[in-house]
């Protein structure tokens, strides 16, 4: 399989793969590609939280498969790009694979305190958000395995990974950076 010049950003639930991701397009002057955007924008259009569309994606696999399969249909005609969605590894095999993983306490604190999640995501405490945090995992995790055969949490299926929890998103940058022109000069 041949490389491309295109880094797969996945990862736990506020562990920072928008934020790296943005950092990782300005420094590499590459591009974005966003699947948790077109699933928000679903969710909204559905009047429902983020959480309820997940269950709702359980009874429509046809939806889910379509914003899976988009990624990998971007990447036919796209190069230097970064994906950041959960299955981009997946759909993308060729692409450099980075899982991001974080504390579960520290990730429902980003979540919480995150002003662009609240239009999908309403909690009174972060204890409500790291409990929605915990439920949408383990869908997601029962889902995509039903669908495709796959833990998207398995190590294996990565080139890199990297605990957000201690780290600023710079220092992720970095991480990746390094490690992804090391793997752009092994051999393909």
């Amino acid at each position: 399989m041949e490389k491309k010049n295109i880094i797969s950003l996945a990862g736990e639930l506020a562990s920072g793969k928008g934020a790296v991701s943005k950092l990782l397009c300005e420094e590499l002057n590459y591009t974005v590609y966003r699947n948790g955007e077109y699933v928000r924008k679903l969710a909204k259009e559905k009047g429902l939280d983020i959480t309820s569309f997940n269950a709702y994606l359980k009874d429509h696999p046809e939806i889910d498969r379509q914003i899976e399969k988009s990624a990998a249909e971007y990447a036919k005609t796209h190069n230097h790009f970064i994906i950041d969605a959960r299955l981009g590894w997946y759909a993308v095999p060729e692409s450099f694979k980075v899982y991001l993983v974080v504390d579960i306490d520290e990730a429902a604190k980003r979540a919480f305190y995150d002003e662009a999640r609240k239009a999908t995501e309403k909690f009174s405490t972060v204890q409500e958000q790291k409990e929605d945090i915990m439920r949408r995992f383990k869908m997601e995790n029962e889902r995509y395995f039903e669908l495709y055969g796959v833990h998207k949490e398995d190590f294996a299926n990565y080139d890199l990974v990297i605990d957000t929890t201690n780290k600023t998103p710079e220092e992720v940058k970095d991480e990746i950076i390094k490690e992804y022109q090391n793997w752009l000069k092994s051999i393909n």
